[in-house]
């Protein structure tokens, strides 16, 4: 306990060096496990619990938070995990239904609940979460439901990517979903969301919703025989993402994977940094929420050959409970909402809410990891010292694959140790382009870059990057 306590209070001292991380006052006496939370006009938020309750805030932006004020919206709900505010309503995504709620009378609470979609079944289990998101490029909300239990589909449409129209017609788009937990959109607005470790998948991981494609799982394909649709992926137990997909190319790997443990274990929201710079220098990249831990992952995206890959770099820890939800204001102001129960967490509130701002300084770290035909090219925050940049030695690798299996998660498997065998520095010494041997399609490749410095003599705030190869570029 004693070792825990030191390394919790290690990782918020360090963040807290760039990032400032602050409790907002929830109601007094209320329970709220934070589920979703939206953005509303006047600098106002929305949050919904667990429990079923929504609560809007008031002075969740101002420097003093000891006069924020709270007042309840609406209760009664089913468990909300997905919310956002739209022409004077929020829109809520319940796990039984999708939908719209009105303060008609102008009295600050809910008094028209409109259901909008609820097409999808539910039979009790209480592993049927389901995930919204807010509306996309054209104004459909994205849902993505968990499986009955840890591996099986209890009821129609359980482990699907589904698409709601404005006016409540559902289509499930996407099976082979298994264990969301959270949904949203990259800087592009493609839809992705946190798949959790389990039945075929070896490790959790950020999934591209690709229209026509399939998340892995097979467990949900009882829906679309049910319902006459063509019959999706049947991957053969044991073998590997990269050969089943050889097979059917219907089959879409994790765009990054999350080695559990390594980053992590129960991957959860998805937003995009939309600050233009007032959230430090990762302005356009994904962050994802992770509730085990009680962090946020940053991640870096491309798309290569017609699918998305990237890395994914450990980001912020020490938030009080586990990570769920997570929106980012236009100011720069990351809300975090938290909720332990029925999973345990690092951060040992029961339930939370937390923002985090930046406090201007530019920490020294790999922005970008990129693949090249030859090797990975990064960028840095800051300029590197040629010295250390320049030597093959500060780069060390090792990469590896799961087993794509029916049973519970997998180890890592196939292990191969790449080599870096070239190292060129851009003039302005905030590029490295690196020449690697030995990578393996279908690999996270791990890249530890031991020993470099910046200009300045500062050391990486995280010299770890987990890049996700699914596919290498042509010349």
């Amino acid at each position: 306990m004693k070792l825990f306590i030191t390394l919790t209070l290690t990782a918020a001292f360090a963040h807290a060096q760039y990032y400032q991380t602050e409790a907002i006052p929830l109601p007094k006496g209320e329970i709220i496990e934070v589920g979703s939370i939206a953005l509303l006009p006047d600098q106002k938020i929305a949050i919904s619990g667990r429990r079923g309750s929504i609560w809007i805030g008031s002075g969740c932006y101002d420097a003093d938070l000891s006069k924020v004020t709270w007042t309840r919206f609406a209760q009664g709900l089913h468990e909300p995990f997905g919310m956002h505010w739209k022409d004077g309503s929020l829109y809520v995504q319940q796990r039984s239904e999708y939908t719209r709620i009105t303060d008609k009378n102008g009295d600050g609470r809910a008094d028209d609940f409109q259901n909008i979609c609820d097409d999808w079944g539910v039979s009790g289990n209480y592993h049927e979460y389901s995930f919204g998101s807010s509306p996309d490029r054209n104004g459909d909300v994205w849902m993505v439901t968990c499986l009955t239990g840890s591996s099986g589909s209890g009821a129609d449409w359980r482990g699907w990517g589904i698409r709601m129209t404005q006016d409540g017609v559902m289509h499930p788009e996407i099976p082979g979903v298994r264990s969301p937990g959270g949904i949203g959109f990259n800087r592009e607005g493609d839809v992705f969301y946190t798949d959790n470790q389990g039945p075929w998948n070896g490790s959790s991981s950020l999934k591209w919703l690709q229209v026509g494609g399939f998340m892995g799982s097979p467990a949900g394909n009882v829906s679309a025989k049910k319902f006459n649709l063509p019959a999706p992926p049947n991957p053969q137990n044991k073998s590997r993402i990269t050969i089943e997909r050889e097979k059917d190319p219907r089959i879409t790997p994790p765009a990054v994977v999350f080695p559990h443990g390594r980053v992590g274990q129960s991957p959860t929201a998805v937003i995009t940094d939309v600050s233009e710079g007032k959230f430090g220098p990762f302005s356009g990249q994904v962050l994802v929420g992770e509730q085990t831990h009680s962090q946020v992952q940053r991640v870096d995206l491309e798309k290569v050959n017609g699918l998305y890959q990237g890395a994914v770099f450990q980001f912020i820890n020490g938030y009080s409970s586990g990570v769920v939800p997570m929106q980012m204001a236009p100011d720069g102001t990351l809300f975090v909402g938290g909720t332990n129960r029925g999973w345990g967490s690092r951060g040992t509130q029961p339930f939370a809410l937390e923002r985090t701002r930046w406090n201007g300084e530019v920490p020294f770290e790999i922005k970008t990891m990129r693949v090249t035909p030859t090797g990975f090219q990064l960028t840095f925050t800051q300029p590197v010292d040629m010295e250390s940049a320049s030597k093959v030695s500060s780069y060390q690798m090792k990469a590896w694959t799961y087993i794509y299996q029916k049973t519970y998660g997998s180890p890592e498997v196939d292990q191969v140790t790449p080599k870096v065998t070239a190292v060129h520095v851009g003039a302005d010494r905030l590029g490295v382009k690196l020449t690697v041997e030995g990578w393996v399609k279908g690999h996270v490749h791990h890249l530890k870059a031991v020993g470099l410095k910046s200009a300045k003599g500062k050391s990486l705030w995280h010299s770890d990057a987990y890049y996700t190869l699914n596919e290498i570029p042509s010349e």
